[in-house]
């Protein structure tokens, strides 16, 4: 697992997220982990574009069209 540094922190800052942690029952790390997680957002997800369009318009999904007789 990688660290990291973070200097010149705003005293005001550490002061709400310390309190932020406290309220959450959580140490300052983990609230400040948690804080970082959240704001990366969620990894991307490994599913070809393929499985992505089955799953908007596969046979379960989408319309059922009259198709005309062909003559």
């Amino acid at each position: 697992m990688a660290s990291i540094t973070i200097r010149n922190l705003n005293d005001e800052v550490m002061t709400r997220l310390r309190a932020r942690a406290v309220a959450n029952g959580r140490s300052l790390e983990e609230e400040a982990k948690l804080i970082l997680r959240d704001a990366v957002g969620p990894k991307p997800s490994s599913r070809n574009l393929a499985s992505i369009i089955r799953s908007h318009f596969g046979p379960t999904k989408g319309v059922d069209l009259e198709l005309p007789s062909r003559e």
